[in-house]
């Protein structure tokens, strides 16, 4: 799993693509393919979707290698992962009022909650995935195998303090998961 990308590696990467290299293409896919497929299965929970939006993000980066624009997008990885969860949240969208229409069924309310759980919990997924590695093994500590956080400290061979700051960091970053707003956007 790739970590935090250098900016080197993705302004060389951009142009690559831009040049049409399928090689970089190739690379990309690499680097990214889990990335993306588990974040559109998490969001679909339908394998044969996950495939379909694995397939149209690494199809719209190939042919939009301009749209990446690293100020405002961050790394590459950050990119890619915001294209994915927009894109599987709109094909989620689209089955829920498909089948919202054929069963007529609930209300428009319950089918935007369901998006928006998707959306978090992929957001959550990559967050974790994301995150230093100090922070993601306090929390896997602390919150998979129940170990409080003066256990956590000693699994880690780190203070009390450390554990406890890594603990409440990690937290902190998890919680940014439900305040963003849903991506409406498609590729």
């Amino acid at each position: 799993m790739a970590k935090d990308t250098p900016p080197r590696w993705d302004r060389r990467m951009q142009q690559r693509l831009a040049r049409g290299e399928a090689a970089a293409l190739g690379e990309l896919y690499d680097r990214f393919a889990s990335l993306v497929h588990s974040t559109a299965h998490r969001v679909l929970d339908d394998e044969e979707a996950a495939d379909q939006v694995t397939r149209e993000v690494f199809g719209y980066v190939w042919e939009n290698p301009d749209a990446y624009e690293p100020r405002r997008e961050g790394s590459m990885r950050s990119w890619i992962a915001r294209l994915t969860r927009s894109q599987a949240v709109h094909r989620l969208r689209q089955a829920e009022a498909a089948a919202f229409t054929e069963r007529g069924g609930g209300t428009q309310e319950e089918l935007e909650q369901k998006v928006r759980r998707a959306a978090a919990a992929a957001r959550a997924d990559y967050i974790v995935q994301s995150m230093p590695t100090p922070l993601r093994q306090a929390l896997e500590l602390a919150y998979f195998q129940r170990r409080d956080y003066r256990q956590t400290a000693a699994d880690l061979g780190v203070t009390e303090d450390e554990a406890r700051r890594r603990l409440r960091l990690g937290l902190q970053l998890l919680s940014t998961a439900n305040t963003r707003p849903v991506d409406g956007r498609t590729l």
